[in-house]
């Protein structure tokens, strides 16, 4: 386990559907506003604290690198998706209560 480090959150998930999406991490950057570098050290991080790797990329050639999401990082985003939607229903009730209080 890496202590301190974030393994995957809402900005983590959107850029792997995003690389999943575009074939490329600079691509998939570019989509969400997120700088080439941003992203890059993002996939590096996701790809150390899983057991696998989440993003696979190819280098160089003709239109030059491109990137996809490897199986596990395909089943990674689907847990990640279906645990967002579970709890955005666990607590859609309570959330409603609460807001009448915003002003």
């Amino acid at each position: 386990m890496h202590r301190g480090v974030i393994a995957l959150g809402p900005g983590k998930s959107d850029l792997l559907a995003a690389i999943d999406a575009h074939g490329s991490i600079s691509r998939g950057a570019k989509s969400l506003g997120m700088s080439y570098m941003r992203a890059w050290t993002l996939v590096q991080v996701m790809n150390q604290v899983f057991r696998g790797p989440l993003v696979a990329v190819d280098r160089g050639g003709p239109k030059g690198g491109a990137a996809h999401l490897t199986p596990l990082g395909l089943e990674v985003l689907q847990l990640y998706r279906e645990l967002v939607a579970s709890s955005e229903a666990a607590t859609r009730a309570p959330w409603k209560k609460l807001r009448r209080h915003l002003r």
